[in-house]
């Protein structure tokens, strides 16, 4: 134990306050409410594989904090046992980059699907990406709008017959995975919801990373995408690591990414050590959180602070 763990310690000894224990289990991580999504749902897979990279790296509770924005998967902070925020549409991103520059020792993951992340909030992606911003965002595409029941999302494949495309989908799909990348990620990678092992690792290894990291989640909705299903998924899912890919190389990275046809890889893309926004603003380099340090305004300068806003 460390002198400041000791030190701690024994002064919430002495006031009476007894000290969080790490969990026992990834359970302990399972939030008050019940998902309500459809049974069958590939987000139950990323929910399940957060909560055992959460247990598995030996983090709190009151360590983390979930924040999402609108849709199917967004719901997410709600099923699990951390602090959360479940914000506006598209708009997780900036709360989340706001939460992690208020307490950058707070484990921030965003979380939310691919019209969320990729539609509204694809602006959002870009910037967070470019300012590397050392915070998770946990992404559930199932390549369709599923909490409005349907329509064409920007990951969905050409010619996609949906609600809001009845003849097909005219549109050509983003892909998240250059996106990200071009736009100065420092870590990229994909997962799928039907791998929870092998998805686990990849969202540990993120939380790990000091950086933006991205992880694109294949998690099927079966109940408005009869497209791309895990029978779609199954035969043609191929792991990175089985390729001897190196991630360092950006340029074999966006090639691996763009491949859709008989294999559609998963794994880490790519990855790189540019130093995160918060390891570069001298405001915290004394290693205090903002959220944790005095205001240094008297009572009458807070009061006419206070007046001025309200």
């Amino acid at each position: 134990m460390s002198t400041a763990t000791s030190t701690a310690t024994s002064t919430a000894e002495v006031i009476g306050i007894e000290l969080p224990r790490s969990p026992e289990s990834p359970k302990e991580f399972k939030g008050k409410v019940t998902p309500d999504w459809c049974v069958g749902c590939g987000d139950f897979g990323v929910l399940s594989s957060l909560q055992r990279a959460l247990f598995e790296l030996g983090l709190k509770p009151h360590e983390v904090l979930c924040v999402s924005g609108i849709g199917c998967s967004s719901n997410l902070p709600g099923y699990i046992n951390t602090y959360g925020m479940h914000t506006l549409h598209g708009r997780s991103l900036p709360v989340a980059t706001g939460a992690k520059l208020g307490n950058h020792k707070l484990t921030v993951i965003a979380t939310g699907g691919d019209g969320d992340g990729y539609g509204i909030g694809g602006n959002h992606l870009m910037h967070t990406a470019r300012r590397n911003i050392d915070l998770t965002y946990l992404v559930m595409n199932n390549q369709i709008y599923g909490l409005t029941t349907g329509q064409v999302s920007p990951t969905s494949r050409p010619d996609m017959k949906t609600k809001s495309t009845p003849f097909g989908n005219l549109e050509y799909p983003i892909n998240p995975i250059t996106s990200a990348i071009m736009n100065g990620a420092t870590y990229v990678a994909r997962g799928y919801s039907a791998d929870p092992k092998h998805l686990t690792e990849i969202i540990k290894k993120a939380i790990e990373h000091k950086g933006f990291s991205l992880i694109d989640v294949f998690s099927p909705c079966v109940t408005f995408n009869h497209d791309n299903d895990f029978k779609f998924f199954k035969p043609r899912i191929k792991k990175l690591e089985d390729e001897d890919h190196d991630p360092t190389d950006w340029k074999a990275a966006c090639e691996k990414a763009m491949a859709w046809g008989d294999e559609i890889y998963i794994g880490l893309f790519h990855e790189n050590d540019r130093p995160s926004l918060d390891s570069l603003e001298m405001v915290l380099d004394s290693g205090i959180p903002l959220a944790r340090r005095p205001l240094r305004l008297s009572g009458e300068q807070g009061e006419k602070l206070i007046s001025r806003m309200m």
